[in-house]
């Protein structure tokens, strides 16, 4: 199962193709358009979400709601296109509009402008902008409707913001409420204490980072491989979310606490029924799924784009500057938790697709449904 994506922040339109998708599956379109609205929603969100109402449009490789077998692409419409095509028609436009030249730090824009030998930052941006990440969510909502045909699911929340940390342990179960939280938070405490401090940093021009986590739930042991580096399971998922924009480390189970413990304190003893008795190691074991929960933990830093701006140098004239401050976002990390969770499903996803094989969703199930 693979996923490509196309489109520009305001351009016309993001697309995504999804090759691999067995045929049956049944398809449920607002269910994807929940995940969509989830991704713009979360305290410290800025104007944009209130001009774009993203929802997904089904081009092929559907009929009736139920997958073909054939290649599925869709598109999300950019509302904002409107106000912007005067600059970004690609048929024609003023690309004098909109120019952007005073690199942000922490973009993509000074890094991109040299690999790609331009002029102006926009051409970097709008296919950097983590607007992108609605195409992700919207195919990882397809690939969170596959799973759940083999009793396979993906949920997640938001364990910190800016250094306020809930260190609780929770049940799926329980992580399920997270999504009806403002900041996806569970500890009402905690909660209340990030929503004080966004509210201080964007009086003070400023923005924050925090702490997502995702669980897997219902995988059977086995997806993955040991025998090869470029197939073990965690690798696949750190990659998947590390590629999310914003995120800066990903770890899997206990990770980088692991570090400061014996190994007594880490590894997860066997019983005679074959189950791990804790879950230090996040369910993947050598590169593979053993059969409990997976646990993807990943680190949002501070969105770079400051309402104040940060020192930098205009690339059109060398000179020193004050960067340009092109979204208003606070704090983004509950749609940066619906990104991540998303890429998670995907790649679960496609783990199992890889191993299972099967062009409908009959032959899925039964395989899946035959595995010890």
């Amino acid at each position: 199962m693979k996923l490509i994506t196309a489109g520009e922040s305001h351009g016309k339109a993001l697309v995504g193709i999804i090759e691999g998708l067995p045929s049956n599956l049944k398809l449920d379109i607002e269910e994807i358009n929940r995940e969509l609205a989830l991704r713009q929603s979360g305290y410290g969100r800025g104007a944009r979400q209130k001009i774009e109402k993203d929802s997904i449009e089904i081009i092929s490789g559907v009929r009736n709601l139920t997958t073909l077998g054939s290649p599925l692409a869709f598109c999300i419409v950019n509302k904002d296109y409107a106000n912007w095509k005067e600059c970004m028609a690609p048929e024609g436009c003023d690309i004098s509009l909109k120019r952007l030249t005073k690199v942000r730090p922490g973009h993509a824009d000074l890094a991109g402008v040299i690999k790609y030998d331009q002029s102006d930052a926009r051409n970097i941006l709008e296919r950097a902008s983590a607007r992108e990440t609605a195409v992700r969510v919207a195919a990882g909502a397809i690939a969170g409707q596959y799973l759940s045909a083999l009793g396979v699911y993906v949920d997640g929340y938001v364990k910190g913001v800016c250094g306020v940390v809930d260190e609780k342990d929770y049940t799926f179960e329980e992580i399920t409420a997270a999504k009806s939280q403002p900041l996806f938070m569970l500890d009402g405490d905690k909660q209340a204490k990030a929503i004080e401090l966004i509210d201080g940093l964007k009086a003070e021009g400023d923005t924050a980072g925090g702490i997502i986590e995702v669980r897997v739930k219902g995988l059977k042991s086995g997806f993955g491989s040991c025998m090869s580096y470029t197939d073990k399971l965690d690798a696949k998922l750190c990659a998947a979310a590390m590629s999310v924009q914003a995120i800066k480390g990903v770890e899997i189970g206990m990770g980088f606490k692991a570090a400061g413990l014996r190994g007594s304190a880490v590894h997860d003893e066997i019983s005679a029924s074959l189950k791990r008795k804790t879950n230090n190691a996040g369910g993947i074991e050598g590169g593979m799924s053993n059969g409990e929960e997976i646990v993807v933990r990943a680190a949002m830093k501070p969105i770079p784009t400051l309402m104040k701006g940060l020192k930098t140098v205009d690339i059109s004239t060398g000179d020193e500057a004050i960067a340009a401050s092109e979204r208003s976002d606070v704090c983004a990390v509950c749609a940066a938790e619906i990104v991540v969770e998303s890429a998670v499903a995907f790649t679960i996803a496609a783990a199992v697709a890889e191993r299972l094989g099967g062009d409908s969703m009959k032959e899925v199930i039964k395989r899946y449904t035959d595995l010890k």
